[in-house]
C-alpha cells in the first residue's frame, strides 16, 4: 500500500472498516485526470468516476465515497497526488464556551444568577425555550413590539445566556441563569439609529437598572469615541455602573476600522477568533482615531450555533431552533456572560473593575495590540480575578 499517500487517520479507517463499507474521503489530483473521455485514467479511475460528489475549483481535488480497496488502488496511481479522510467539521457554542473555561466556572456554583443583562438588537423570540423564565422585561423603540423579525438578537442573546433547553443541554450559553431585558433597536432589515440605541440604553439603566449591556452593532470607523452613542455609553459606565460590552465591527482587516461605539473609551470593546485563536480577518482593527489601543479583548466569533427565532433565516440552520453565524456581534455575548458570572462571584464590583479584571485574565494569541487588545478572555481567570 502506497501509505505516502494516505494520513494515518484514513489508513486506521481502513483497517477497521469491513471491505464493502464506503469511506468518505477527498483526493487530491492532476488536472483533468477526472474529465470525461480521458484515455490515459487507470480501470480504477474509470470506475470511481461516477462515485464523485463534490468538485473542487481552487485546487484539483474531489469528494467520494469508496471502499478500504478502492482507496488502495487509488494511492497507487502516479496521478493521484494525496487521499485525506473527509472528516466532519463543526464549531458549537459548545466548543467555544468551554473554550473560554466557562464550565469550569459552573462548576463552582456560578452560571450568572442574579444579574440583570440587557440585551439591545432586533428584539427577541420569546418563545424560545431557551429563554424561558428569565426574559423580565421586553421593550421596543422603532415599532409595536420587541419581538425578534430578524434572528440577530435571538441569537446574540443565546450566545449571553441559553439555558440549552430545546438541545437538551447542548448548546449553553456563557451565563446560563442570567435575567434578560430586551430593547428592540433595530428593525427587520439590522438598521436602526444611534437615537434608538441611546434610548434602549437609557431604558435599561435608568428604569431597568441593568448590571451589563450588550451592544452587538455599531456603525463603521474610525471613531475617535466622541460621538453621541460612544458619550452615552461611557456616561453610562460613569454615571450608572453598568457594563458596557460592544462589538468592535465588521470592517477588517484594516487598520482604523472600528466605528462607534466600539471606541467608546469605558467600554469592553471585543473583537473576534476562530476556533485555531486566529482573530477573524473581518474583525475590525484599531487603532481608534485618536490614538487608543482597540479592541479590548477577543471571544469566539466565527461558526458560533445558539438559538434561532421562530421564521427567520439568520445564519445558518443546524438543527431545529439553533442557527450558526459569524461576526464581532456573536464574540460580543461571550464577553457579557463572563462579566455577569464575574459580577455574581463578587457583586461589589464596579465596572471599570470588570473591565480591568477581564481584560487582565486575557490570554495572549500572539496577534498585534490592534488586532487582539490583551488577547482571548478566559471566563475562569476573569472570575478568579473577580474573588481576588
Amino acid at each position: 500500500m502506497a501509505v505516502t499517500k494516505l494520513p494515518n487517520q484514513l489508513v486506521n479507517q481502513m483497517n477497521t472498516k469491513a471491505n464493502q463499507d464506503p469511506i468518505s474521503i477527498i483526493i487530491r489530483h492532476r488536472w483533468g485526470l477526472f474529465n470525461a473521455g480521458v484515455a490515459s485514467a487507470g480501470t480504477i479511475i474509470n470506475s470511481i468516476n461516477k462515485k464523485i460528489g463534490t468538485q473542487f475549483k481552487l485546487f484539483p481535488a474531489k469528494a467520494l465515497q469508496a471502499t478500504a480497496a478502492e482507496i488502495d488502488a487509488l494511492s497507487k496511481e502516479a496521478n493521484i497526488q494525496y487521499i485525506w479522510p473527509d472528516l466532519p467539521v463543526k464549531h458549537w457554542l459548545n466548543s467555544s464556551v468551554p473554550k473560554i473555561s466557562a464550565p469550569r466556572v459552573w462548576a463552582t456554583g456560578l452560571k450568572g444568577q442574579g444579574i440583570k443583562i440587557a440585551v439591545l438588537d432586533t428584539g427577541i423570540d420569546e418563545t424560545h425555550p431557551d429563554f424561558a423564565r428569565r426574559i423580565m422585561a421586553m421593550k421596543s423603540f422603532i415599532g409595536p413590539t420587541a419581538h425578534d423579525d430578524n434572528g440577530h438578537g435571538t441569537h446574540v442573546a443565546g450566545t449571553i445566556a441559553g439555558s440549552g433547553a430545546k438541545s437538551r443541554g447542548k448548546y449553553v450559553g456563557v451565563a446560563p441563569a442570567a435575567s434578560l431585558y430586551i430593547g428592540k433597536v433595530l428593525r427587520a432589515n439590522a438598521n436602526g439609529l444611534m437615537s434608538s440605541v441611546m434610548a434602549g440604553i437609557e431604558w435599561a439603566v435608568l428604569e431597568q437598572k441593568v448590571h451589563i449591556i450588550n451592544l452587538s452593532l455599531g456603525t463603521e470607523g474610525p471613531s475617535d469615541g466622541t460621538d453621541a452613542l460612544s458619550t452615552l455609553c461611557d456616561e453610562a459606565v460613569l454615571q450608572c455602573g453598568v457594563v458596557m460590552c460592544i462589538a468592535a465591527g465588521n470592517m477588517g482587516p484594516g487598520l482604523r476600522t472600528v466605528g462607534s461605539p466600539g471606541c467608546a473609551r469605558f467600554a469592553i470593546t471585543v473583537g473576534a477568533i476562530d476556533d485555531n485563536d486566529r482573530v477573524a480577518m473581518f474583525s475590525s482593527r484599531g487603532p481608534s482615531a485618536d490614538g487608543r489601543i482597540k479592541p479590548d479583548i477577543v471571544f469566539p466569533g466565527v461558526q458560533i450555533i445558539a438559538p434561532q427565532a421562530s421564521g427567520t433565516n439568520f445564519g445558518k440552520t443546524v438543527e431545529a431552533g439553533y442557527t450558526s453565524s459569524d461576526g464581532t456581534s456573536m464574540a460580543v455575548p461571550h464577553a457579557s456572560g463572563v462579566a455577569a458570572l464575574m459580577l455574581q462571584a463578587n457583586p461589589k464590583l464596579t465596572a471599570a473593575q470588570v473591565k480591568v479584571k477581564i481584560v487582565a485574565g486575557g490570554i495572549n494569541i500572539g496577534a498585534l495590540p490592534n488586532e487582539q487588545g490583551i488577547g482571548r478572555g478566559d471566563a475562569y481567570r476573569a472570575v478568579s480575578a473577580a474573588k481576588g
